[in-house]
């Protein structure tokens, strides 16, 4: 009974931890309303103060400058725009940092992560990770979640702190690996995104306005994964095993449809940039005596480009 009730003292005790958010853009602004609704005291600070006026009514206190920010809790949650802001910020305050965990969740390349992990380390802080995978509005709900990497006895010493941004998968010790993951996703995203314009582009030269083209595309968008999925049971395991069977969808094949949006874009007057760039991957396959396999050895122009 009374481990039982130590336990639960350890739990509230980190529930109500202090965390300190640093850069409040709207995604810096969602998790300080989230964390002060899941209990803890949130301290925070931004280069426009203005910015923090909002959260600061809703309970967060606003320190004065980055020193104060850092020196007001054991976690420090960084929303950047990037991985240089954070030695602009906190270059002032690196003697406060010793014995502190940074939690970086700004996005930049998964070497300038490693860069900063080591920086951290030299300043005596622990250093974590983060890639949040859902926009401002949906942090905090049952969709969210966050990938870390870092070591994994600091995410889960700050585990209690950090579950109420989004549910934590942490993906190994290598510091770049969530950023990596991160950027494998937005690669992912982006290009859904150019595409969908690229192809709303298209219909609106046929007199067709985004209001009725965006619904059919983006069912469009929906089905990808399911169709993927349907060709294979565990999609993945054939591309890990080198294998690319030509059944159904070949590279000649497609190949032949990214030849004929191009064509088309083209004729449309459009910016050719996105076909173009699907088009050279399925020549290039084909140029490498690849045409009969499927589609997924594009892979190997990608992994090693001329």
């Amino acid at each position: 009974m009374n481990e039982q009730h130590e336990h639960q003292n350890r739990v509230t005790r980190q529930n109500s931890s202090p965390v300190t958010v640093i850069g409040l853009g709207p995604m810096g602004r969602a998790m300080t309303r989230t964390l002060l609704a899941a209990g803890h005291p949130v301290t925070v600070w931004n280069r426009t103060s203005g910015r923090a006026d909002g959260v600061v009514a809703d309970g967060a206190r606003r320190a004065a400058t980055p020193g104060e920010a850092v020196e007001a809790s054991g976690l420090v949650i960084l929303s950047l725009t990037d991985y240089r802001a954070m030695y602009d910020i906190l270059g002032t305050a690196t003697a406060s940092l010793a014995g502190r965990t940074l939690v970086n969740l700004s996005s930049d390349t998964p070497d300038r992560t490693r860069e900063a992990a080591t920086w951290a380390a030299g300043h005596g802080a622990a250093f974590l990770t983060g890639g949040v995978m859902v926009p401002a509005p949906m942090v905090g709900t049952e969709a969210a979640h966050v990938y870390y990497s870092g070591p994994e006895e600091v995410l889960e010493h700050h585990r209690a702190a950090l579950a109420p941004l989004g549910t934590p998968n942490h993906l190994g010790e290598d510091p770049g690996l969530a950023q990596m993951m991160y950027q494998a996703q937005l690669t992912v995203f982006l290009t859904t995104l150019s595409a969908l314009m690229h192809a709303t582009a298209m219909l609106g030269t046929a007199g067709m306005n985004a209001r009725d083209a965006l619904p059919e595309l983006l069912a469009s968008a929906d089905s990808t994964g399911a169709i993927l999925r349907a060709g294979e049971e565990t999609p993945g395991a054939a591309l890990d095993a080198g294998e690319h069977p030509g059944a159904l969808s070949t590279v000649t094949m497609m190949g032949a449809t990214s030849d004929h949006i191009v064509e088309t874009s083209a004729s449309l007057g459009l910016d050719p940039a996105l076909p173009l760039a699907v088009q050279a991957h399925y020549r290039r396959a084909i140029e490498d005596g690849h045409g009969g396999d499927n589609w997924t050895r594009i892979i190997d122009g990608i992994r090693q480009p001329r």
